[in-house]
């Protein structure tokens, strides 16, 4: 049997979808048997590869890193699952558009309520530019599957994942399924 090469991204959210995913607790054994993790912020694989089957996106687009990343994700990824709320709408990582452009959300944030020393952080590749607005993963590249939720439970998780296993697209219907939050 040839194992199905998955890969997890972590982008502008919390980590509690990946928390979430850890969650599966025994499952995860069954999944090893029948999956490579070929990229994971809990594997320690510095490049993201090519062919991969499948990858679960947490969080959102909030700056020029995560932009040029998801592009190359969604370039060397057959099926997409935009995973948790935060990569299916902004969620929490969007709140920061209320205050406009990235400039503004900096001057704020590091000008106005700096106390000690206020400066903005601005060391080229090290500090990823922010973009202005922080979009949802849809908005910027193709999505296969949304999986929301904040952070989707583990049974969830499951029952999007498993289908694939089997070359299955996942049924997303009923509120167990499509609940937000």
């Amino acid at each position: 049997m040839t194992k199905i090469k998955l890969a997890t991204v972590w982008l502008a959210g919390c980590s509690g979808c990946h928390m979430s995913f850890l969650d599966l607790d025994e499952w995860l054994f069954d999944l090893a048997e029948k999956v490579d993790v070929v990229y994971s912020p809990i594997a320690d694989v510095k490049e993201y590869p090519e062919g991969v089957d499948v990858c679960l996106v947490e969080g959102a687009i909030s700056n020029e890193e995560n932009l040029e990343f998801i592009h190359q994700v969604r370039e060397r990824t057959k099926f997409l699952i935009s995973f948790g709320d935060c990569a299916v709408t902004a969620n929490v990582p969007a709140m920061r558009n209320m205050l406009g452009k990235a400039d503004h959300v900096l001057r704020r944030a590091y000008l106005e309520l700096g106390e000690v020393t206020p400066q903005f952080p601005h060391e080229p590749g090290i500090v990823p530019e922010l973009i202005d607005r922080v979009t949802p993963v849809h908005e910027v590249v193709p999505v296969d599957l949304y999986l929301p939720g904040c952070p989707p439970p583990a049974e969830r998780i499951r029952a999007a994942i498993e289908p694939l296993l089997r070359g299955e697209k996942p049924v997303m219907e009923g509120r167990e399924m499509i609940k937000f939050g």
